[in-house]
């Protein structure tokens, strides 16, 4: 988890929503991502959706059986579904996301019933830093538009 809060802040250098996530196999990291979604104007570059990304191609393969994601916050329904088609055998987070999460806080796309791949999920890892992280970077972007 600390090499996913390296990531977020990264995003964070470059004024995006400071979110990291990194995949690992075998005990080695074969993806990291951070949102990129102002840097490369495009709306599905979240950090999962980018480790995930990074991670296909160095394992030269989109299936990820093997394979943990570690991201600073819970994912929303679009890297869910991600981690779903990929195959992910664990997901391990840092904060809940009470407004968009898509596994635990405002609905369960991953691990739903019907889709055809279960996920282990485990939650709240560095949770407290995760969203310190968030929360800063918000209030930050509150007092600047007061000001602007």
């Amino acid at each position: 988890m600390e090499e996913a809060l390296r990531a977020a802040h990264r995003a964070l250098e470059a004024g995006e929503v400071p979110v990291g996530a990194v995949v690992v196999c075998d005990g080695r990291i074969v993806g990291r991502g951070w949102n990129r979604n102002l840097t490369d104007a495009d709306p599905t570059a979240h950090a999962e959706i980018v480790a995930l990304r990074e991670a296909g191609a160095t394992v030269r393969n989109h299936r990820l059986g093997d394979c943990e994601l570690f991201a600073t916050i819970e994912p929303c329904t679009m890297c869910a579904g991600a981690l779903v088609h990929a195959r992910i055998k664990r997901l391990i987070y840092g904060a809940d996301d009470a407004k968009a999460g898509a596994v635990h806080s405002v609905m369960q796309v991953l691990n739903h019933p019907q889709l055809n791949h279960q996920v282990e999920v485990t939650r709240g890892v560095l949770g407290g830093r995760c969203a310190e992280l968030l929360q800063l970077f918000f209030q930050q972007r509150r007092a600047d538009n007061r000001y602007s």
